[in-house]
């Protein structure tokens, strides 16, 4: 046993993890922070992505709270809108078919406003997302789909901010330090067996955060619960969210919630790695679909491309091209939309062909049966409504008439070259089944009843997503949960104490 003793100890070191930490030192507690990667590789999934937050707000004075450095001429250009908290809500029920838990889902979007602002506070600094959710019409930019914000250097930004701020708020980190199960007196939660570099220890503590992620990373779990094929989807951050919180909360009686056979899957470039690559982070996604056509190994399209904006699709459309034979698909464009393509597509390690004709693009199109492509095309081009105005900024109605599968907006007829192709296949962020809380944040134990000492935030956590998420309310969920059970986890220490 070691002499050092903590109050908090938090399983993880991601976006989570350390606003439970913060949270919990805020209170008064003594907090470790374990990570079981190598300091290089800290951050869990936070570290892979974007750094896109979601929340409510009112209005552009609530921004300048998130954001003292806009500008006014930033503020002159820029129409912000709104996005409250009925919005919010509205997004969240309609995406997961009204299945999130309601006491959850209204405490992270009544919290979501003072969360981000406490995190602002902190010294986690944020900025417009000019570049993913704003384009420019008629001189002034136009955000679209709730999502206004991103961390400062986005998601290696923002953990490497976060770790920052917590080593001087006196949180200490452990790094290559694996938690192998949760020590308890038989009810209580009393500390952690852990594998720190090599050595196994037991730590002391009165109560543990566990924020340490879904089970995405595990091939055999993927099966298990996602099902057949999901063994063939790649890993689109860590390679070290295994599922292994999971594991030590249910072998000590923990409960299960929500959607267990879903997750958050994407548009990932079909030639990608494994896992992610922290070199490339998000480039290997490809989200601006709505402004062209997905097709098959047969030639045909699958999806509404345009059925919404793409926050509101991307991450249930990985899911259907894991689906289609092959696990892949092409993303097609031509010459008309190609200057709205995101930063993503340009990145070196795309897989890419073009050509001048639509004749040749067919020839190069890996895996995919041309003339079917051929007559594909020509059925989506004669449907085009050519009336409607295109506009990317709005859900524009431009669609299809007339065809099985219609594209309800953005629908533009594929007929000027040169034209663009773009491989993908399934890209898995984080699995949406995990262990049951309350809004306190506190674990449930199988007899639905608290487990003394044990709480929970992030990836970790079942019953708020279900099928699909908006865009961007990862963080701002694993931020909310984990400010809670942060403070949850010091006030049971105080109790104890």
């Amino acid at each position: 046993m070691t002499e050092k003793t903590y109050d908090v100890i938090v399983v993880g070191a991601g976006n989570a993890a350390f606003c439970a930490a913060l949270s919990a030192a805020e209170k008064g507690a003594k907090v470790l922070v374990l990570e079981c990667a190598p300091e290089a590789l800290n951050g869990g999934n936070s570290r892979f992505t974007a750094g896109a937050i979601r929340f409510a707000y009112n209005g552009v004075e609530d921004l300048r709270e998130v954001m003292p450095d806009l500008s006014e001429e930033e503020i002159a250009r820029t129409d912000f809108g709104t996005y409250t908290e009925d919005q919010f809500f509205d997004d969240m029920f309609r995406v997961t078919q009204y299945r999130t838990n309601p006491d959850l889902c209204e405490t992270l979007i009544r919290s979501s406003f003072s969360t981000i602002r406490w995190m602002r506070e902190k010294g986690v600094r944020f900025v417009p997302i000019y570049g993913r959710q704003a384009f420019k019409v008629d001189g002034k930019f136009k955000f679209w789909g709730g999502l206004t914000v991103e961390a400062v250097g986005g998601g290696p930004g923002l953990v490497d901010a976060l770790t920052e701020i917590a080593k001087r708020n006196g949180v200490d980190i452990r790094y290559e330090a694996r938690a192998l199960s949760i020590l308890t007196d038989g009810n209580a939660v009393t500390g952690l067996k852990i594998r720190h570099k090599g050595k196994i220890e037991e730590i002391a503590a009165k109560s543990v955060v566990l924020a340490s992620g879904g089970f995405q990373s595990s091939p055999e779990m993927r099966t298990r619960y996602l099902g057949p094929t999901w063994d063939l989807a790649k890993v689109r951050g860590t390679a070290f969210n295994n599922g292994d919180g999971i594991r030590m909360a249910l072998e000590i009686g923990a409960s299960t919630a929500g959607n267990w056979s879903g997750c958050h899957a994407v548009g990932w470039d079909r030639n990608a790695p494994e896992f992610g690559d922290l070199a490339v982070g998000d480039g290997f996604q490809k989200h601006s679909y709505p402004f062209g056509i997905l097709v098959n190994a047969e030639g045909e399209r699958f999806v509404d491309e345009g059925a919404d904006f793409r926050n509101y699709t991307y991450a249930k459309y990985g899911r259907e091209i894991l689906a289609q034979t092959g696990n892949f698909a092409w993303q097609i464009f031509d010459a008309k939309v190609t200057h709205l393509l995101r930063d993503e597509y340009r990145i070196r390690q795309v897989t890419k062909v073009s050509a001048d004709s639509l004749e040749d693009l067919a020839g190069k199109l890996e895996g995919v049966e041309p003339a079917r492509f051929l007559e594909t095309v020509k059925a989506f081009n004669a449907a085009v409504k050519k009336d409607i105005p295109f506009n990317p900024n709005v859900k524009d109605g431009r669609g299809t008439e007339g065809l099985s599968l219609p594209k309800s907006n953005w629908a533009n007829p594929l007929d000027t070259g040169p034209f663009e192709a773009y491989a993908v296949t399934c890209g898995i962020t984080f699995t949406f089944g995990g262990l049951r809380i309350d809004t306190t944040a506190a674990v449930q134990s199988t007899d639905q009843a608290p487990i003394p000492g044990l709480f929970a935030a992030g990836e970790i956590v079942g019953g708020i997503f279900y099928h699909n998420y908006p865009g961007g309310s990862g963080l701002i969920n694993g931020a909310v949960f984990g400010k809670i059970a942060g403070a949850s986890a010091a006030d049971h220490c105080k109790r104890e104490g």
